[in-house]
């Protein structure tokens, strides 16, 4: 079939491929999720006009995802077909949950169905199937496991793309795979603006102002995974898209990673809220040159928002003053300073891992730059044989990872159900109240390094 669309070069070798395994590794926004879902609104046109039927299924890394590959993909070509549909949601029930299904009805009964991946959904339908962005679905292994044993039969086609995210999930074992089975397609930035695509590569480049995330995401580079603190896979594993979302915030307690930065590094606060034994993030600020005033601001604003338990603040180098005055404001039992001494960050980033491994944290879903700054923390040994951590790059301390891992301590052995009265705070008051003497006599410290 012609494309009722204008395609670039790599699209269209992607789209007229019609192998029965295809995969492609794609830069970002260079069309992956546009071209396959045009791929399959073709099939079901063709299927149309031979008067028969066709299923696809569309699973994303989310609902988000799900919902956009069925608005601005799959809809929009339909339309561009001049292919009536009719379009519906419903609940799908799996033992993971319960996760929203986008269906249109084309005609002679072709389905499309978008939802989000997981092992239950993956063997849900005997269909074709999309996997869209599958480096970042959780669980890659078990949807791959789930998925291809309904899919090996009759002749069902599959399609799979993503940009690289790591070597700790199945799209990199299919990409590098040495077999004939696959038809692998791969298009970098470079490639797809020699092609057509309207992109300023340097523009772009200077404006992400992230080598790596530049190499990952646009180059197509896979980076390496043995030395990373957090592996992609284990960032995906957490990735909620509820978190993130200060709307979302339920009342309860919350505790503060505040990491100090002024002219070159970011001043980020992270605030994770307790919800049973899960630290849900509600809200990230990165304030990048903000004067120490503004940084003041932020973090009032923040003590007002929220019921704030304890707020850990890197009191390292230029720190020393935004504590004091910290504490001042609220109380020294309820801000501590920490010192980044190697030994204290070791006992930092163990703990922030074992929340990852655990899965009892939840950050927002698909923000590249959070996830780019987790995964760039490395561990390395120093010639003494004592641990200590880097970043990718010299300029650059992975200022979100480290609030992060302070609001994690701030919450580290607090005791489960207790409740104070918030000065000014906006959620009410509770049945009893905490003293700074109080709240400080069981919190663990790290004031003034290990």
């Amino acid at each position: 079939m012609t494309p009722a669309v204008p395609l670039y070069g790599y699209q269209k070798r992607w789209l007229l491929d019609r192998a029965r395994f295809k995969i492609g590794m794609f830069a970002r926004q260079t069309g992956k999720t546009f071209t396959t879902t045009l791929e399959i609104v073709d099939d079901c046109f063709a299927a149309a006009v031979q008067e028969r039927r066709q299923r696809w299924v569309i699973l994303s890394r989310g609902e988000r995802q799900a919902a956009e590959a069925m608005n601005e993909g799959v809809k929009l070509h339909a339309k561009a077909y001049g292919l009536a549909f009719e379009a519906a949601e419903y609940d799908f029930r799996g033992d993971d949950g319960t996760v929203k299904a986008l269906e249109v009805t084309l005609p002679h009964g072709s389905k499309i169905t978008a939802l989000p991946a997981n092992p239950d959904t993956a063997r849900g339908y005997s269909a074709n199937v999309f996997l869209d962005e599958f480096a970042i679905h959780k669980d890659s292994a078990a949807i791959w496991g789930a998925l291809f044993p309904v899919i090996s039969k009759n002749g069902l086609r599959l399609r799979v793309t993503s940009t690289p995210k790591g070597k700790g999930n199945k799209f990199y074992e299919l990409m590098t795979a040495e077999d004939s089975v696959w038809s692998r397609h791969v298009v970098d930035i470079h490639q797809a603006v020699a092609e057509g695509l309207p992109r300023n590569v340097e523009e772009l480049r200077a404006g992400l102002a992230d080598d790596e995330l530049w190499a990952q995401e646009f180059e197509l580079q896979w980076l390496d995974e043995a030395s990373a603190w957090l592996s992609y896979d284990l960032i995906n594993s957490v990735e909620d898209a509820q978190a993130g979302d200060p709307e979302l915030y339920q009342g309860g307690v919350c505790f503060v990673g505040v990491d100090i930065g002024r002219r070159h590094d970011l001043f980020v606060i992270v605030v994770l809220e307790a919800v049973g034994d899960v630290l849900w993030c509600r809200e990230i600020v990165e304030l990048k040159r903000a004067k120490f005033a503004e940084q003041d601001e932020e973090l009032d604003r923040i003590m007002r928002s929220y019921r704030i338990g304890r707020v850990c603040m890197d009191q390292t180098g230029m720190g020393e003053k935004p504590v004091e005055d910290a504490q001042r404001r609220y109380g020294e039992h309820r801000v501590e300073g920490v010192l980044f001494s190697g030994p204290v960050k070791l006992v930092l980033a163990t703990a922030g891992k074992e929340r990852f491994e655990d899965r009892t944290i939840r950050i927002p879903e698909g923000r590249l730059a959070l996830r780019a700054d987790l995964h760039k923390l490395r561990k390395m040994v120093s010639a003494t044989g004592a641990p200590r951590f880097v970043a990718e790059r010299d300029d650059d301390h992975a200022d979100r990872t480290w609030a992060m891992f302070l609001a994690v301590h701030a919450a580290a052995d607090i005791p489960a159900g207790y409740e104070y009265t918030p000065v000014g705070g906006q959620h009410g008051t509770s049945s009893s109240s905490f003293t700074d003497e109080s709240f400080g006599a069981f919190l663990p410290s790290l004031r003034g390094g290990l």
